[in-house]
């Protein structure tokens, strides 16, 4: 199968056998290819001894620990084809990770989100609510994984209105004038899950106020670590979130700045469901050997798609469970898992939750 095929394939589509052929084919040129042209990737896989000529599968393709983009700036293209640094990190203090994305990946990562998120909301753009406020946009060339989340769903937007002010309070006017607008239609609403929470969630309920958003689709990600320090369970969030917004439908997603796109989406059984694009795998810690279904292990993320930097095969800090392969009761092909959350001590990463006011 031909790359631009391969990008525009349905996004559940291929089962165990052929996303396993398609991406050795893919993982072994990737991986090569950063070989040659990342010198700190390049002596990662002459430490591990792997050879030019070897093929590599979803399995055995070397993995990077997520934490070394803190450590590094790791880049496979010249520094002048950079276009965008999307930064990730935790609690103020913490070391950023620093993704670097020339225009070729994030096009194709563009593409790949898209085309996932076009299969669950439709083809069409949508008005767009951004449970966030605007100013995580100021610098357009240093992203953090927060801005780039709001932006990267901006592409389904067709008009945008933003919950938040410049202090992190809730605009409830400025919300229900943009909701009666668009009162009748769909309405895509995006955020971060605990910005979701502590902003929207629990100052509505504090002011006993509801949204009324019939027929939204809310898409939130990140911050389940903060959620569960304050003793809040997903069912529990997702619950008062529905009360609170007054929302038709509901859906968490897993994704990290260091795999743009490629995010997985959780369908109506609860199951986060990878995509044509990316895989995980669940390893288990005490030795990085493969779970097996229904095992507690770390979540690997593997992606062909990033070319400007080497991460396509990534061992998170995140736990997880495989819960199967091609046979989720919703009818999507691929590999279903869910997360349960972090590696203890590992630091807590950002994806979205590190405004502290």
């Amino acid at each position: 199968m031909e790359f631009e095929t391969w990008l525009r394939s349905p996004p559940y589509g291929l089962d165990h056998r052929e996303k396993g052929d398609l991406f050795e084919e893919l993982l072994t040129q990737v991986t090569h290819y950063h070989g040659e042209h990342c010198k700190e990737y390049g002596r990662f896989l002459s430490a591990l001894g792997h050879g030019k000529g070897e093929r590599f599968s979803r399995e055995s393709v070397p993995m990077l620990p997520v934490t070394v983009f803190k450590e590094l700036e790791l880049r496979s293209v010249p520094e002048d084809q950079i276009i965008k640094t999307i930064t990730s990190s935790g609690t103020t203090g913490q070391r950023v990770s620093k993704i670097m994305l020339d225009a070729q990946t994030a096009t194709n990562q563009q593409k790949a989100l898209c085309q996932i998120v076009s299969h669950w909301i439709g083809p069409q753009r949508l008005p767009y609510l951004v449970l966030d406020s605007k100013k995580v946009l100021r610098d357009r060339t240093m992203f953090s994984a927060r801005g780039a989340g709001i932006l990267g769903f901006s592409i389904f937007s067709s008009k945008t209105c933003y919950a938040l002010d410049e202090e992190m309070r809730l605009d409830l006017e400025g919300v229900r004038a943009f909701l009666e607008r668009f009162r009748g239609r769909p309405i895509l609403v995006f955020g971060f899950t605990f910005m979701i929470w502590k902003y929207v969630v629990r100052v509505l309920e504090e002011r006993g106020e509801r949204l009324d958003i019939p027929q939204g689709f809310l898409l939130h990600g990140g911050g389940w670590k903060k959620l569960q320090k304050e003793a809040v369970s997903p069912e529990e969030f997702k619950e008062r979130a529905q009360a609170a917004l007054g929302i038709g439908q509901i859906s968490s997603y897993y994704g990290m700045a260091e795999q743009t796109g490629c995010i997985s989406l959780e369908c109506p059984y609860g199951h986060l469901h990878t995509s044509t694009w990316s895989d995980v795998i669940l390893r288990r810690p005490s030795d990085n050997s493969i779970c097996e279904r229904g095992e507690t292990g770390v979540i690997q993320v593997i992606s062909p798609l990033p070319t400007s930097y080497p991460g396509h095969s990534l061992l998170t800090e995140d736990l997880g469970v495989l819960l199967g392969e091609d046979d989720c009761p919703c009818g999507r092909l691929g590999t279903y898992f869910s997360v349960i959350g972090r590696i203890p001590r590992a630091e807590v990463r950002g994806c979205s939750d590190t405004y502290e006011g």
